[in-house]
């Protein structure tokens, strides 16, 4: 299964249209928050099934704070990512996770791409289409392979700034 892992386009889908159609074929589009406003814009758009959280600027919308995911037999966790403090650390993050029996979390807020594992628990953060924070700040997504009975497999993917 294809997992095309996204966050923070805070409402301009341009970056997550083209990223869309570069990964087209897809079989499900997971947003970790901050669409303001585009939710039902991006289900719309997406030939898979989606699933959207609420991000700390998404007042409008009604989403979920987060979602507990089975994907070919690996329980997520998604979420945004502010109610944890992930701006700080990710230790919250791990026990929310831990607490919900998931072996990953992917979450969004700091805009930057960031795979890490503590204690057989992966915390995958896509960064942002709209406006990365990373060094380089090149928007940034992520592909993730799930497939049953073998861990998951990640991969960061960059768009050109001038795309």
């Amino acid at each position: 299964m294809k997992i095309l892992l996204v966050s923070d386009t805070h409402g301009n889908d341009r970056h997550l249209e083209e990223a869309i159609l570069k990964e087209y074929p897809y079989d499900y589009l997971i947003h970790c928050g901050d669409v303001e406003g585009s939710a039902d814009y991006i289900e719309e758009i997406s030939d898979a099934p989606t699933t959207i959280v609420a991000g700390n600027m998404d007042y409008y919308d009604d989403l979920p704070k987060e979602e507990v995911l089975k994907l070919q037999g690996h329980r997520i966790l998604v979420t945004h990512g502010h109610l944890y403090s992930v701006s700080s650390y990710l230790g919250e993050l791990y026990s929310a996770a831990r607490r919900r029996h998931c072996e990953a979390v992917f979450f969004g807020h700091t805009h930057q791409p960031t795979i890490d594992e503590q204690d057989g628990i992966l915390a995958v953060n896509p960064g942002s289409l709209t406006l990365p924070r990373q060094p380089g700040r090149k928007p940034s997504y992520m592909v993730i392979e799930a497939v049953i009975d073998r861990p998951l497999e990640i991969e960061t993917k960059y768009l050109s700034k001038n795309e």
